[in-house]
């Protein structure tokens, strides 16, 4: 073969070397979220996204150009998840549409699929904002064209245009305010380098290997369903705060966090003046809770045997599917209902309300797991209607829910961009049945300026944001356009979040506690917010959600 023309049977190499490379390092790709709350979730939405690439190619029985293109591009295009997985299936997507007819690819055609790749990202995105991972494939793209005719070999070629998408990256924080308050690139377009370097790495013959695949990582664990019981490495799922007598020293903590290293993984661990938050998953969960009383007394211990639940969740996942097929048979036998709802959200509560509010099919996933555009499929399979409304509740499952919706021809589905769960329940609660589809939607949109949300977390790390000093522990309440209040106690920081959401004419407050704060502690919130607020309705739901202590709405 040529120095200059690549075949099939090489992408397929590079591509899965790209993958695998994604995957040892999408934990390090999320943390570059600018807000350093823990959720960040770029890297493991891109790994994902093109791990069903990836599977698609593993089950090839022989690998063609054309058999090739078709896998990255369906499995990508399936498995895409949150905003950067579906930039980065349609970046696959545009670049196989190219050169899936060519039994091989010149550096021409490569450059030709490198610009369609980045038009077919860009005309997916509504708003593209530069600065961002559409930024860096743009000038991987112009590289790649720049040097299209230069006469080099595939090796010094694809390390020039590497080394030109990298020095994008390094610029991208001069074009986002954002991303250079926080002293950190685009976690996208990182997410891409690295995607290019397992590739680039492949072509130079070192080729990255694939990992053993671990169960510790929560959001892995929610999808991979027929994981064998003795693939979870480590079994006890612990939790427990630890209450100091003295602020620890570095050095100490230092000591502390070595020590979880050794004893497992899956490791959380913030310190405060007062207490340490630490989360581990173990096979000896007595050795660490000793350990940790080194440190100060107890409490909140908690300990989950993972095993157990695995085996259990398997049984129900597999009564579930049972009950969905039952439905598909029952249901599907007749005609269609007319209107039919589908909504995201995360925690038990959460998912209750919407079922109460006679939402067909509830999609768990949110901010520490996207569903996929496959999962969203799925769900619009088991509605049994004309017209399926779907509410997305995050701004970063949009982007999904219209891809879900271009792959669909027999039924009407209608995206409302609905970026938080409260702005959800509102549009439903807004819908009206001797309305039309068409003025429903418009209602349903209506609605959604009315409402305003802040989601009250923690830092996972220390950064500025809005021109505010944030320290690893801190609280953090973001609203709907940013940062609206950090501080070191959660009912300051709520009540505070509350006042810069109000506006004339607000008349309902909601407060959605979750499931790491108490009922005890809402109550007193709601009752604080009342008697501040004397206008408004303040009510308090249990929304059961990770991740965020409470989220509240006023509207």
């Amino acid at each position: 073969m040529s120095q200059n023309i690549l075949n099939a049977e090489a992408l397929s190499r590079m591509f899965l070397s790209g993958a695998r490379n994604l995957d040892q390092k999408k934990d390090w790709i999320n943390e570059l979220n600018v807000f350093p709350v823990p959720d960040g979730d770029t890297g493991t939405n891109m790994t994902m996204t093109i791990l069903a690439a990836a599977r698609e190619i593993e089950n090839l029985t022989s690998v063609d150009m054309s058999s090739l293109c078709k896998a990255i591009s369906s499995g990508s295009l399936r498995g895409a998840r949150g905003n950067s997985g579906v930039i980065l299936s349609q970046l696959f997507r545009g670049f196989t549409r190219t050169i899936r007819d060519n039994d091989c690819v010149d550096l021409p055609l490569i450059a030709e699929a490198c610009e369609k790749a980045v038009e077919t990202a860009y005309k997916a995105v509504i708003k593209p904002k530069e600065g961002t991972i559409l930024t860096v494939a743009k000038g991987i793209a112009e590289m790649a064209r720049k040097e299209a005719e230069s006469g080099k070999t595939v090796e010094e070629y694809f390390g020039i245009v590497l080394e030109h998408g990298k020095s994008v990256l390094e610029k991208t924080p001069e074009m986002l305010p954002v991303l250079k308050e926080a002293g950190v690139v685009d976690s996208g377009g990182q997410g891409l380098i690295v995607v290019l370097e397992g590739a680039y790495q492949a072509l130079l013959g070192n080729e990255i290997c694939a990992v053993s695949e671990k169960a510790d990582d929560s959001r892995k664990a929610s999808v991979v369903q027929n994981t064998a019981e003795e693939e979870i490495l480590f079994g006890y799922c612990t939790e427990f705060i630890v209450d100091l007598a003295d602020p620890l020293p570095k050095e100490r903590l230092d000591e502390f966090r070595h020590f979880l290293l050794l004893m497992g993984d899956s490791i959380v661990l913030v310190p405060d003046t007062e207490l340490v938050k630490v989360h581990v998953h173990t096979n000896d969960p007595g050795k660490v809770i000793s350990e940790a009383l080194t440190l100060g007394s107890l409490s909140n211990i908690k300990i989950d045997n993972m095993r157990l639940e695995h085996r259990e969740k398997l049984i129900r996942d597999a009564e579930k599917l049972a009950e969905q097929q039952a439905e598909l048979n029952g249901v599907h036998a007749g005609p269609p209902k007319k209107t039919g709802f589908i909504s995201v959200c995360a925690g038990n509560g959460f998912k209750e309300i919407f079922e109460g509010l006679s939402v067909d099919v509830v999609i768990e996933g949110g901010q520490t797991m996207n569903p996929s555009t496959e999962d969203l499929l799925n769900a619009i399979d088991r509605v049994h209607a004309e017209n399926i409304f779907l509410f997305p509740n995050n701004k970063n499952i949009i982007l999904s829910a219209n891809q879900a919706k271009d792959l669909v021809q027999e039924k009407n589905i209608i995206v409302v961009p609905t970026k938080t769960i409260p702005q959800g329940i509102s549009a439903i609660l807004a819908f009206d049945a001797n309305e039309s589809v068409e003025n429903n939607q418009e209602i349903m949109r209506d609605v959604l300026g009315r409402v305003k949300t802040g989601e009250i977390t923690y830092a996972v790390r220390d950064t500025h944001i809005d021109s505010v000093e944030i320290h690893q522990g801190d609280i953090m309440a973001v609203g709907d356009e940013g940062l609206l209040h950090a501080g070191t106690d959660i009912h300051c920081v709520c009540m505070e979040a509350v006042r810069k959401m109000m506006f004339d004419g607000a008349e309902l407050i909601s407060v959605y506690f979750g499931k790491d704060l108490s009922e005890e502690h809402a109550s007193r919130l709601a009752e604080d917010i009342a008697a501040q607020y004397p206008n408004c309705d303040v009510e308090i739901e249990n929304g059961g959600q990770p991740v965020y202590y409470c989220i509240i709405s006023v509207e």
